[in-house]
């Protein structure tokens, strides 16, 4: 079975295309369902029953595991012998007719706008990283993308007089956000006297002449380090905090402003929208004057 498993991870990386990550933790679950197998007396994939499975599901639930954590588990194993069908290595599909485990709704995580201020009102850092760190934080909030939307900004997508940045979300769908006022400013004074002295500092051949974020060494900023910057700055008004916390703040509190639910779901992308859907479909007027009437920050003038 462990030489089974391996084939299927190699699968993983070079069929699909998967990250380091999904390949070990692939690999970490598949290794305990292996072990259960082995304990089980089973060698092959031909003598695995649907009770070794739901004894599989049973030991991981008396572990105390969350439901999340068994449903990731369950799908991996399920993914494992669909992999074993299709190539022909066995018939027998043990998973077939088991479901995965009911998993609670979870609320997402919101600050309140005061906790939003608080974090957006403490002194950065006079220096280029604390000029990249204020636009971070200013971005993710004022805009409402995902942390891999912020790292993979290019130059030519942010277009600041128009008022909106050009974003690549999941499936690598483009669309338009508006950015206006607090998050306008932040993003300015990085491009204009942060970034250029970030890219300095760094070797010719670190550098990303493309990217809108960068590290100390001139190179495109990792998502890994955007977790931390954020994390870090929260810490220091007492808000334990992610990127997507952000997000989900940057919802409700246009929400509570307002906007209109359509249009909110064109800003986060979570309407099925392509590069010709933005220009003939939506209307980025209305778009940016929902943002700009909504978004409490962005109604900020300069000095406030």
């Amino acid at each position: 079975m462990r030489t089974h498993v391996q084939e299927f991870l190699a699968y993983l990386v070079v069929e699909r295309g998967a990250s380091d990550n999904t390949v070990a933790a692939y690999r970490r679950d598949l290794a305990e369902y292996s072990t259960l197998l082995a304990e089980e007396g089973v060698v092959s994939p031909d003598d695995v029953t649907r009770e070794h499975v739901a004894a599989f599901t049973t030991r991981l639930r008396a572990r105390g595991l969350a439901p999340r954590s068994v449903e990731r588990k369950l799908a991996a194993v399920k993914s494992f012998h669909k992999f074993l069908v299709r190539e022909g290595v066995t018939e027998n599909h043990p998973t077939t007719r088991i479901g995965l485990p009911r998993v609670p709704q979870r609320l997402p995580d919101v600050i309140a706008i005061g906790q939003a201020e608080a974090l957006l009102a403490q002194p950065f850092p006079d220096t280029p990283s604390g000029l990249r760190d204020r636009a971070i934080l200013e971005t993710l909030y004022g805009c409402g993308i995902r942390a891999s939307e912020l790292t993979g900004l290019d130059l030519s997508d942010i277009w600041l007089d128009e008022g909106f940045l050009r974003v690549f979300g999941k499936g690598d769908k483009e669309r338009l956000v508006p950015v206006g006022g607090a998050a306008s400013r932040a993003l300015a004074g990085y491009l204009a006297s942060g970034r250029p002295h970030l890219r300095q500092k760094g070797s010719t051949r670190r550098l990303d002449p493309d990217a809108v974020f960068v590290n100390v060494r001139g190179g495109r900023l990792s998502r890994q380090a955007v977790f931390g910057i954020v994390k870090r700055y929260g810490a220091r008004v007492g808000l334990d905090l992610h990127p997507h916390t952000l997000r989900h703040s940057f919802a409700t509190h246009m929400l509570e402003g307002g906007a209109d639910l359509r249009s909110l779901q064109e800003m986060l992308g979570h309407a099925d929208i392509s590069t010709t859907q933005v220009y003939t479909h939506v209307d980025r007027t209305h778009l940016r004057e929902e943002y700009l009437s909504t978004h409490p920050r962005a109604r900020m003038r300069p000095g406030t």
